[in-house]
């Protein structure tokens, strides 16, 4: 099963499994880390799954919505590797996939 590294607003890093399938957002949720609101539910109605990607990995994953580019231009953390995790689908090509938790707006 293909792993995710999750590093917290702490500074933690934490390898977790993910489905193929599911998205980043439900990974991180279903490990248990909380710091990860979503509360919208995956739903690209809000930015409380706001993460900074790996550059090694920005150009692996599929091109940014206008609604995701919309939600994130709310956030005053925005960076150049932001994305809504609820908005990344894991596969198995993403095995590895760095994301750090950005702080809260």
């Amino acid at each position: 099963m293909p792993h995710l590294i999750v590093t917290t607003r702490e500074n933690k890093e934490q390898s977790v499994s993910g489905k193929a399938g599911a998205t980043v957002m439900e990974i991180i949720r279903d490990a248990g880390i909380d710091e990860l609101l979503a509360l919208c539910g995956g739903c690209c109605s809000c930015a409380t799954c706001h993460v900074y990607v790996d550059p090694a990995f920005a150009a692996a994953l599929p091109p940014m919505s206008a609604d995701e580019n919309d939600l994130l231009d709310g956030s005053s953390h925005r960076n150049e590797t932001s994305r809504l995790s609820c908005q990344i689908s894991f596969a198995d090509a993403l095995n590895g996939l760095k994301v750090t938790i950005a702080p809260e707006d």
